[in-house]
């Protein structure tokens, strides 16, 4: 560099800008190194901690998504609208795993304030267990479904919790088919799931 330095001089070049480009541009590759090294040393650690692997899913800020790839460099999520996000693990702060070891579905139900709570809470328990002892859902459910009561009170209707523990990556389709059931166990039971209601007083 010296070399190329002295002979541009000689030739009559300005090299002022020259050395005042490169400084910037060294600057810049500075700057650049110490993210592929963040890059690099965060992947490592996720790796190594085992923090989610390939076909998890999970939230990394604002993107969600299962995760189809992860390397030093960057993690691979894909959403359920097939968009690829590409995030650089230098970037990752906080992980949401969703799937790991075990999930969880979350049912809500809501029904009159005029029914028998404890009949639909006893009718909610029933469908569920029915539902662990069906083959096709036997191996997903891992335990005896968990119902927590009362959550809210809506302008029309109580709303019940129940919770749901299952293999990775079932929650949605136990939940889904627990849902469908439930609708049919309730209106065997005459329970009935309010629609919204509004009241209208018309001035005399």
């Amino acid at each position: 560099l010296v070399l190329i330095y002295v002979v541009l001089r000689e030739l009559g070049v300005n090299v002022t800008p020259l050395l005042a480009g490169a400084g910037i541009a060294g600057i810049a590759i500075g700057f650049g190194a110490q993210s592929i090294v963040k890059d690099l040393f965060t992947g490592f650690f996720i790796l190594l901690e085992n923090q989610y692997r390939v076909g998890d899913v999970v939230k990394i800020g604002q993107a969600s998504g299962l995760v189809e790839e992860i390397n030093l460099r960057t993690t691979v999520l894909r959403d359920l609208e097939g968009v690829k996000h590409i995030i650089p693990n230098g970037h990752v702060q906080t992980v949401s795993n969703m799937t790991f070891a075990w999930s969880r579905a979350v049912i809500d139900v809501g029904v009159s304030y005029d029914a028998d709570l404890d009949r639909v809470m006893a009718v909610m328990r029933e469908t569920a267990a029915r539902l662990r002892v069906d083959p096709a859902f036997a191996g997903k459910i891992l335990e005896n479904a968990e119902v927590l009561g009362v959550e809210s009170f809506g302008d029309s209707a109580v709303h019940l919790r129940m919770l749901v523990k299952t293999q990775p990556l079932t929650q949605w389709t136990v939940a889904r088919e627990l849902r469908k059931r439930l609708k049919e166990a309730f209106d065997r039971e005459g329970i009935v799931i309010p629609l919204p209601q509004r009241v209208v007083h018309k001035a005399k």
